[in-house]
């Protein structure tokens, strides 16, 4: 699909929105190392690259959000790996809240029969 300039301005804005919560969405079904994370979202169509996505993962970090853990390779780099914590695991449930609240009345207005 092709989109138009406007069309795409819509869709990075909302992408941005919700990349931390589609991280944490996949995170919730298992552990992931940061390239696997990356080609999944690319895969997706809600990442450019994998170079958006490390400083979001750091700032997640920090906040409490994901928990790391380092496995070394065999002779190549070690993976870090990012696990989801409670904190995130709340976080993903309250936005997962406000998604269905917040798209139902947009849907609606959208629609036309609000």
């Amino acid at each position: 699909m092709c989109m138009t300039d406007s069309a795409e301005r819509i869709a990075t804005n909302l992408r941005k929105g919700v990349l931390e919560f589609c991280v944490l969405g996949l995170l919730a079904q298992a552990e992931r190392y940061g390239l696997e994370l990356a080609s999944d979202l690319q895969a997706r169509g809600l990442i450019a690259g994998e170079g958006s996505l490390y400083p979001l993962l750091a700032r997640m970090r920090d906040g409490g959000l994901v928990d790391t853990r380092t496995v070394a390779m065999g002779g190549g780099r070690p993976r870090k790996y990012y696990t989801i914590t409670t904190a995130g695991h709340d976080q993903l449930a309250t936005f997962a809240a406000v998604w269905r609240s917040v798209g139902a009345e947009v849907n609606t207005i959208i629609e036309g029969t609000a």
